[in-house]
């Protein structure tokens, strides 16, 4: 890596840490917020938390391959600032809503706005070689692992001490923050190999992704992940309240929050490094079965520290599924169309973020906790022996190693 690429990869690592902690800082106590609006049964908090949550994701499912060719005709520094004034104003408003209905609408505004992180791995992606592009980007998402992190535990803190309302007004302040970190950076792209296109039209980029069964195997599976690890996050502070009780429960909610973002920190640049070096089909077959056999204790733990345990685990697999699904489409892509198909896979995790929470809000409601945990174990081991069938049928297309 040059020095420009260094000093861009420094900035984006701020940027996505400010983005990370201050989205971060309000997810565990959505459903909380709710419950402020009036006096609610459990089961409409727990239905209404899973689609306020979801519904972000809604309009950013629509809107995320659009802004990835856009950025790939246009640059995509532009869509970054766009970005993070967008969500900043967005969550500043949400701290003066008072129904439900007002906090739905803003959510799914928000959504149209939503992607920070994900153009950003496109952002640094082009610049990097394809040899490194496992352990840079992995180094890249430690910024947004450390701000999701510590968001949880200052938003738990800010929520308990200052209310929930304040706490959206103020996590606004620093997602705008990002945006202005981005106008620090300098764009461009590595040299591209000679005689390859400058430009690929929406068909041509769609065609590529068919033509190469396991690169669009690793695109599907992206939202059978995003299912399973999103279908417990609405809900996650009320199984909280129920193991540990009303105290302090918005700080509590966001320690079990943090504590998969603490094994993600962990492990994130390790686990694009080993892809470097050992291929990033077969960590991620690894990293997606082991994800599944670590948060089936989930759902019958007896306390707190239990539930916090199983979550770091969870963190230290899921936390190297990013770094090293980026890497392999970077390897996969040509540079001209790499923002639109990061675009088009960024919009399927957000078909998984749309339908996890819900799902997850329903099935509790109906069949409890232990339901959830178990069904996001079984999507997250299915996702694994589907990329391991594709690359069995298509073993000359799953050669992953750097060229």
């Amino acid at each position: 890596m040059n020095q420009q690429s260094k000093r861009n990869l420094f900035i984006m690592w701020f940027a996505n840490f400010f983005i990370a902690g201050s989205m971060t800082m309000v997810l565990p106590f959505i459903s909380l917020y709710i419950e402020t609006f009036g006096d609610f049964s459990s089961a409409y908090v727990q239905h209404w938390s899973g689609w306020t949550f979801a519904i972000t994701f809604v309009t950013a499912f629509i809107f995320s391959p659009i802004w990835g060719r856009i950025g790939d005709l246009y640059g995509r520094k532009k869509i970054l600032i766009i970005s993070g004034l967008g969500m900043g104003v967005s969550i500043f408003l949400m701290g003066y809503v008072t129904s439900v209905g007002q906090l739905f609408t803003l959510r799914l505004f928000m959504g149209i706005f939503t992607g920070f992180i994900s153009v950003s791995q496109a952002y640094i992606s082009t610049q990097t070689p394809k040899e490194i592009a496992g352990r840079v980007l992995g180094t890249l998402q430690t910024g947004s692992i450390t701000g999701s992190l510590m968001g949880p535990l200052l938003g738990g803190i800010l929520a308990d001490t200052y209310g929930y309302a304040s706490t959206f007004q103020g996590t606004s302040f620093a997602i705008i923050l990002s945006a202005i970190l981005v106008m620090f950076t300098k764009e461009y792209v590595i040299e591209r190999t000679k005689g390859t296109k400058q430009k690929y039209s929406s068909k041509e980029v769609i065609l590529h992704i068919i033509r190469h069964p396991v690169l669009l195997t690793v695109m599907l599976i992206s939202s059978l992940v995003q299912i399973a690890h999103f279908s417990i996050q609405p809900i996650l502070s009320l199984y909280v309240s129920e193991l540990h009780g009303p105290e302090n429960l918005a700080f509590f909610a966001g320690v079990a929050f943090s504590a998969a973002g603490a094994g993600n920190l962990l492990m994130a640049r390790k686990w694009g490094k080993i892809g470097d070096q050992h291929g990033y089909i077969k960590v991620l077959i690894i990293l997606l079965l082991l994800a599944g056999i670590f948060y089936i204790p989930g759902g019958f733990v007896t306390n707190m520290w239990q539930l916090v345990l199983v979550r770091f685990l969870l963190g230290v697999t899921i936390g190297g599924i990013i770094p090293v699904r980026v890497a392999y489409i970077r390897q996969e892509a040509p540079l001209s169309m790499q923002g639109e198909v990061l675009g088009y896979n960024t919009s399927l995790r957000f078909l998984g973020n749309v339908i996890g929470p819900a799902m997850g809000g329903i099935i509790s409601a109906y069949f409890g906790f232990t339901a959830v945990f178990l069904l996001t174990s079984s999507l997250l081991i299915i996702s694994g022996l589907i990329l391991l069938a594709s690359t069995h049928r298509h073993p000359e297309l799953s050669k992953d190693s750097v060229t």
